[in-house]
C-alpha cells in the first residue's frame, strides 16, 4: 500500500527481520494449536520425553518454542533444564531444528550431556580440548554441541561455520556484564531460536537484566540510556540512589520472559523448613576473629572520617572481613595447623542423629576446602562415606562424584563448595547444611535449590551454622537490597527501592551494619572446648520461608570472591602471650616486629597490621600496640635484664 501511494519506500534490515520474525511466530504458533491442542495439558506432550513433565513445565517449553527466542527466568529448582531440552525437542520433531548448541560454564558440560541423553535420549558432543581437536568436533554431524563461555571467542568462527539453529544458555547470569569476552562473544552468536536459562537474571542493578535480554531480543527494552532515565532515581549530584516503576519492566518482558516462584508450584514441591542454629566460639577462635575486627573497625572509622579508602585499605579490609568468616569455622582454615572450633564437631553430632535412618543423606555447603578436611576427619573416624566436590576437580570427573553420592548406599555425605551451588541435581539428599553462609542470597538459595527441587520426594531440611557473636551473626541481620531489587522487576514486588550512594558507600555501610549488630557472643573456655562442647542454641524453632531468613547482601563488586583464594593476605596474629612468662611475650612482640618491617620494606608484599602506608605518597609508617600493662612491665624488666648483661654486669 506504502508503495501504490506514490511515495519512495526504504525499508532497512532490522525491520524486515522484525517482519520476518513476526511471520515465523505466527506460523509456530498455528502449528503448536494444532500439534497440542490443550496446551500444556496436552497427552502427547506426557510422551514428549523419557520422564514425564509437569503442568508448568510443559507451558514453559511451549512458551519458549513459541515466542522463538525466550528467557525462562524461574526460581531455582524447578526444572529449567528439562524445559530446554523439551522445547527443543518439539523444534526438532515439529519445526526441522537439527543443530543446538548449548553453552554453560565449564563445571556443567557433561551435567547437560548425561541429562539430554536421560531425559530425550538423544547423544550429545562436549567440546573440550585444544583448537585442533575443537576444529574437529565442530565439523561432526551431531544434533547437539555442548561448550563453555571460556571458548565462545575462540571458536566464534567454528561456531558460525555449523550454524546452530538453536542456542541454549545456561546460567545467563555469567554474561550480566557486556564488557566481557564470552559476552560480546555470545551477542555475535547468529541464530533463529534461543532459550536463555537463569534463575537470577538479576543479582545487583537494573543493566544486568538489560544486558541478558539484549541477546534475546536486542529490541525488547529500547535504548539503554532511555530505559535507565526512566527508571532511574538519582540525587542532586546524579548519583543512582533507587530504582522506581520496575514493574512496567517486567510487563514490558511479558511477551519473551516466563517466570514461575516456587510458591506457585508448591503443590508439586515437598515441605522445606530452615533451621539456624547458633554454635558458640573458642577461646583461640574469638582471639583471631577479635584481632581481624579491630582491622575492620580501624578502617571504617577511617572511611567515615576521610570517605576515601586506598586500595590497600580495600585489599585489607575484604581479606580481614574473610579472615573473620574463617575463623568461624574453625582455626585451622587460618593456621592449617590448629583445629579449634565447634562447627564440625556439631556437624558430626547432627549426623550421628540423622544416619540412624538406613537411606538418609546430606549435602554439606563450605566456600572452602579447609573446611572439607575438618569435617572429613569426623566423617572417616566414624567411618562415613563422602564425596568432595570443588572447583579443583576436572569437569570430567564430576559426573562420577554425583553418581556415587546418587547410587552408592554407603556415600552419605556430598561435600561441596560454590563450585556445586548451581547445575547440581542433589535431590536424593533431604538435609542441606550450610557450614557458612554466603553474602549473596542468590548464591545461598542456589545451595539450597540442589536439593528443594523438583524429583524431591522428602521433607527438605536446611540447617545454617551460626556462630555466635560473630560476623556471621551479623550477617543474619542485614536486610537483602539484592533480593529487594529482584523481586521488584521479576516477581511483581514493590516498584521502588533505595540504594543509598555508590557502591562502596552502600557496602561500607553494610559493613558497618553486619559488624555493628554481631551480638555479644561468650567464647567457649578450653575445658568446654575439650568436653565437645554441645551447647548448641537454636533459633528459630519454626520453619523459616527462605524469603523472610534476611542475609547480608555484599557488592560482590567490591568484594573479591572468597572462596578464590583460601589464603589470608597476612597471617592472623597469634594468640595473645601468657603474662606470667615475659620471655614469651618478647619473643612474640619481636616476631611480629620482624614480620611488621619486612611488610614495610616490600609495598607489593601482603600487608601487616601494624603497618599503614599513606596513599598520596606510599610513605610507611609503624604504629606498634601497647600490651597490657603488666605485660610491657614485665618486657622493660627483661629488656632492662638484657642490657645489663651486655654492659658485661657494670
Amino acid at each position: 500500500m506504502a508503495a501504490k501511494s506514490g511515495h519512495e519506500l526504504r525499508a532497512y534490515d532490522d525491520a524486515l527481520d522484525f517482519l520476518a520474525g513476526r511471520r515465523d511466530a505466527d506460523r509456530r504458533l498455528q502449528v503448536l494449536a494444532e500439534r497440542f491442542p490443550l496446551c500444556a495439558a496436552d497427552p502427547s506432550l506426557k510422551q514428549l520425553l523419557k520422564v514425564p513433565l509437569y503442568a508448568y513445565q510443559a507451558e514453559g517449553a511451549l512458551f519458549a518454542v513459541g515466542a522463538g527466542r525466550a528467557l525462562i527466568g524461574d526460581e531455582m529448582g524447578l526444572g529449567k533444564t528439562i524445559q530446554a531440552i523439551a522445547a527443543a525437542e518439539i523444534l526438532a520433531r515439529h519445526f526441522s531444528v537439527s543443530k543446538v548448541l548449548v553453552i554453560c560454564p565449564t563445571s556443567l558440560k557433561y551435567q547437560w550431556q548425561s541429562e539430554i541423553m536421560r531425559f530425550s535420549g538423544r547423544e550429545s558432543r562436549v567440546i573440550a580440548g585444544g583448537r585442533a581437536q575443537r576444529q574437529q568436533d565442530y565439523a561432526r554431524d551431531d544434533f547437539c554441541k555442548i561448550t563453555n563461555y571460556e571458548k565462545l571467542q575462540p571458536d566464534l568462527d567454528l561456531i558460525a561455520a555449523w550454524e546452530p539453529e538453536l542456542v541454549i544458555v545456561d546460567e545467563a547470569q555469567r554474561v550480566k556484564n557486556w564488557n566481557t569476552l564470552a559476552a560480546r562473544a555470545l551477542k555475535r552468536i547468529d541464530s533463529p531460536y534461543a532459550v536463555v536459562l537463569t534463575g537470577t537474571p538479576l543479582e545487583n542493578k537494573l543493566e544486568e537484566l538489560i544486558s541478558i535480554v539484549q541477546f534475546v531480543d536486542q529490541y525488547r527494552l529500547g535504548p539503554t540510556w532511555r530505559l535507565l532515565h526512566e527508571h532511574q532515581l538519582k540525587d542532586d549530584s546524579g548519583r543512582v540512589t533507587g530504582y522506581t516503576s520496575l514493574e512496567k519492566i517486567g510487563q514490558t518482558l511479558a511477551p519473551i520472559m516466563i517466570r514461575r516462584r516456587k510458591s506457585e508450584v508448591l503443590k508439586q514441591l515437598p515441605a522445606r523448613a530452615d533451621q539456624i542454629l547458633l554454635v558458640p566460639m573458642t577461646e583461640l577462635q574469638m582471639t583471631y576473629h577479635q584481632e581481624n575486627a579491630e582491622i575492620v573497625t580501624r578502617i571504617v572509622q577511617r572511611w567515615r572520617k576521610m570517605k576515601f579508602l586506598s586500595d590497600m585499605d580495600q585489599r585489607r579490609l575484604t581479606c580481614a572481613l574473610q579472615n573473620m568468616r574463617m575463623s568461624c569455622n574453625s582455626t585451622y582454615l587460618l593456621d592449617q595447623e590448629s583445629d579449634h572450633g565447634v562447627k564440625a564437631d556439631e556437624l558430626a553430632a547432627l549426623f550421628d542423629d540423622l544416619f540412624e535412618q538406613a537411606e538418609a543423606k546430606a549435602v554439606v555447603f563450605s566456600q572452602w576446602t579447609r573446611t572439607h578436611d575438618i569435617v572429613i576427619r569426623r566423617l572417616e573416624k566414624r567411618g562415613i562415606g563422602y564425596v568432595s566436590f570443588h572447583g579443583g576437580v576436572p569437569s570430567e570427573k564430576r559426573p562420577a562424584l554425583v553418581e556415587r553420592f546418587r547410587d552408592d548406599p554407603d556415600c552419605r555425605v556430598f561435600l561441596s563448595t560454590d563450585a556445586g551451588a548451581t547445575g547440581l541435581n542433589l535431590q536424593h539428599a533431604s538435609t542441606l547444611v550450610n557450614m557458612d553462609l554466603p553474602w549473596n542470597p542468590a548464591l545461598l538459595e542456589q545451595r539450597i535449590a540442589r536439593i528443594h527441587r523438583m524429583g524431591q520426594k522428602r521433607p527438605v531440611r536446611i540447617v545454617n551454622f551460626v556462630s555466635k557473636g560473630t560476623i556471621e551473626e551479623g550477617m543474619l541481620s542485614v536486610l537483602s537490597f539484592k533480593r529487594s531489587l529482584s523481586a521488584g522487576i521479576l516477581d511483581g514486588a514493590a516498584g521502588e527501592i533505595a540504594l543509598g550512594g555508590s557502591r562502596l558507600n552502600r557496602f561500607m555501610k553494610e559493613v558497618e551494619n553486619v559488624t555493628g549488630r554481631m551480638g555479644e557472643g561468650e567464647s567457649m573456655t578450653p575445658v568446654e572446648e575439650a568436653a565437645g562442647g554441645s551447647t548448641l542454641n537454636e533459633a528459630p524453632a519454626t520453619p523459616v520461608e527462605p524469603q523472610d531468613m534476611p542475609v547480608a547482601a555484599g557488592d560482590e563488586a567490591a568484594i573479591p570472591d572468597p572462596a578464590a583464594r583460601q589464603v589470608p593476605e597476612h597471617a592472623p596474629p597469634p594468640a595473645p602471650p601468657n603474662p606470667a612468662d615475659p620471655w614469651q611475650a618478647l619473643a612474640q612482640l619481636g616476631t611480629q616486629l620482624v614480620a611488621a618491617l619486612g611488610s614495610a620494606g616490600n609495598p607489593a608484599g601482603p600487608a601487616h597490621p601494624w603497618v599503614e602506608r599513606d596513599p598520596d605518597s606510599g610513605a610507611a609508617s609503624l604504629k606498634l600496640p601497647l600490651p597490657a600493662p603488666e605485660t610491657a612491665g614485665q618486657i622493660a624488666e627483661v629488656l632492662a635484664m638484657l642490657a645489663h648483661t651486655l654492659r658485661g654486669g657494670r
